[in-house]
């Protein structure tokens, strides 16, 4: 049954438009557009906004993809911040620290900073504003303070015993009088202020505006932040499961890094051809959904129903399994990506899913030559593992443990036809410890590397982990229709989407609709997160479904988790279209996110 209402309108506007998982970075964004900047200064300036208002779920030292159109019908692009291992990451050292899971949090778990590099690089190559000009609202809101939102005052608390009994940097930042901030107190952060004025000051001299943000770039990868982040891994610090490391990234290794441009993988379906960051992430299993569910006919089937819900879990079982067995950074790894998305692989794979059954099977396909499958007996082992650390940061068993970081997207569109698409994560508060001098955390995308040498995703230094991060940006009338969205959510993130996308496409949604109707997703495959979990069959559902598709789908044999009624996903969506208005949406759950714009 289609939905009968949504929390608020879908915007229209003919001048700019934003949507971001945070109403101060919107607002950022929106006034970026009213002084005449383009949709690049606007993104470039409301994504350092969220480095400091949703500082529990990205940072400056975390990661970005980023996809852009430059004007109408001009190329889809990919621009890649996430930044690839360190030289000193190989899998012996890793091993000999006595790990056979790279941890969710600490010194051992970073990666090379990408993001700060990622979004200079697009101010740089497509934006009009100045640096000075950029970082302003985000300095003004930590030189002057912030409101707390309710997610980073329990994020804070949440990892009281990790930074008590292990990271004092972290403690005299986040909890100067013992206690966790609380929701709409005013913090500052004058250290992460004094960072960015160091970088604007680096190229302050310079008459032209790009050679300045190049020195920026500079100043960062090869001056003062790289050496301080240099000095300070040196020093072990807990990982937050019982273990001391000292970290391996280097300023050497920051000095090599600068995010590069990519084409993006595609896939046409219904009119639009969908574009997602190549199999480094794993975007590609959106596209790999929407080839299996043609062959089943997807199209046809409500929206909201049962069978939609079944189908798109199913299918989604297969093209995760599929993930964790062949995706790999394709610099290093052959990832046969054209054979995934071929009619007749999937064709194939849709004679796999049975219309009236849960699978409780893992399946990954099989392509001669290629991947590495994964020990699923030894995933759903893992939850154990899971339910003993998240009893430790809840405290109902001594010790500390990590708590898991979230992630950002915003999507803005201007009247001159650019659209950008991003999903900043990583650097989280709970990451690592807070460096003093620099007032940020690195990050921890490693764990997403797995300690085996013959797997595509193992650890190797220059290598880039297999990110959750996923924009879309989809096209349609020869590119001058483009339609930006993503979400937070670790795994979840191609689930949701491909929902919105299908409903929007299909089932006739505006952007609103699409992303207040009722969203699910799986747990079937191994998480993506330490300690990498799987649990077979279980299927989070909202209750906005209603009890009779919740009892259908358990009567097919899915496991359903009865989930909070607003509780999945957190899409974010504009649309710059060829010829009419713009348009934008944003998701309500969590009562943050919003669209804005003119």
């Amino acid at each position: 049954m289609a939905p009968t209402f949504t929390t608020r309108p879908e915007l229209l506007g003919s001048h700019g438009l934003a949507a971001s998982t945070h109403w101060l970075a919107t607002g950022t964004a929106v006034a970026v557009l009213e002084r005449g900047g383009n949709a690049f200064d606007a993104a470039v300036a409301a994504a350092f906004v969220l480095h400091v208002v949703e500082p529990h779920n990205n940072g400056p030292a975390g990661d970005v993809p980023i996809m852009l159109r430059a004007g109408p019908g001009g190329p889809v692009q990919v621009l890649c911040g996430q930044g690839p291992a360190p030289a000193g990451a190989t899998i012996a050292h890793y091993r000999g620290e006595g790990l056979d899971l790279i941890p969710r949090s600490g010194l051992l778990a970073a990666v090379v900073p990408g993001a700060t590099p990622a979004w200079l690089t697009l101010l740089r190559d497509h934006g009009t504003w100045t640096l000075a000009d950029a970082l302003a609202p985000a300095i003004t809101y930590a030189r002057d303070g912030w409101p707390i939102a309710a997610a980073t005052g329990a994020a804070v608390a949440g990892s009281r015993p990790l930074f008590t009994g292990n990271w004092p940097t972290s403690v005299a930042y986040w909890m100067p009088n013992g206690t966790a901030p609380v929701q709409g107190e005013r913090w500052r952060n004058p250290e992460l202020v004094q960072t960015w004025e160091r970088l604007i000051a680096a190229g302050s001299g310079l008459a032209d505006r790009q050679e300045q943000i190049e020195r920026a770039i500079v100043e960062w990868s090869e001056g003062f932040v790289a050496e301080t982040i240099d000095a300070f891994v040196r020093t072990p610090a807990s990982d937050g499961v019982g273990h001391q490391h000292a970290g391996v990234l280097r300023a050497s290794d920051m000095a090599a890094y600068r995010p590069g441009y990519e084409a993006p993988a595609s896939f046409d379906h219904g009119g639009w051809t969908v574009h997602k960051c190549g199999p480094w992430s794993q975007g590609p299993v959106l596209l790999q959904g929407l080839a299996l569910l043609e062959q089943l006919g997807i199209e046809d089937v409500d929206p909201y129903g049962a069978d939609f819900v079944h189908l798109v879990a199913e299918a989604m079982k297969l093209t995760y399994a599929d993930r964790d067995t062949f995706y790999g950074d394709p610099i290093t790894d052959q990832v046969p990506l054209d054979v995934l998305l071929s009619p007749a692989y999937n064709a194939g794979r849709a004679a796999q899913i049975d219309p009236t059954t849960a699978s409780g099977e893992y399946r990954p396909g099989t392509i001669a030559g290629f991947g590495h499958p994964l020990d699923y007996a030894a995933a759903v082992a893992r939850q154990e593992v899971a339910r003993e650390w998240a009893g430790r940061v809840s405290g109902e068993a001594a010790g500390s443990g990590p708590v898991r970081g979230d992630t950002c997207h915003l999507d803005v569109a201007d009247r001159w036809g650019n659209v950008v698409s991003a999903t900043p994560s990583g650097g989280w508060l709970q990451s690592s410890p807070h460096i003093p001098a620099l007032g940020f955390p690195l990050g921890s995308r490693a764990q997403m590397f797995w300690l085996d040498e013959a797997h595509p995703s193992a650890l190797a230094p220059g290598k880039r982990p297999r990110t959750t991060l996923t924009p879309s940006l989809a096209t349609r009338d020869a590119g001058r229709t483009a339609l930006a969205f993503g979400t937070p959510g670790g795994d979840g993130q191609d689930q949701w989407q491909l929902q919105f996308f299908l409903r929007h496409v299909h089932g006739g949604a505006n952007l609103q609709e699409a992303i207040d109707a009722p969203a699910f997703r799986s747990a079937h495959w191994p998480d993506s997160f330490w300690p990498r979990p799987a649990y077979p069959q279980r299927l989070i559902v909202e209750e906005r479904f209603g009890e009779a598709v919740l009892e259908d789908l358990r009567g097919r044999g899915h496991r359903v988790v009865a989930a909070h009624p607003w509780s999945e996903g957190s899409i974010s969506a504009v649309l710059s279209p060829a010829e009419g208005f713009l348009r934008a949406a944003a998701n309500p759950r969590g009562m943050q996110g919003y669209a804005g714009g003119r």
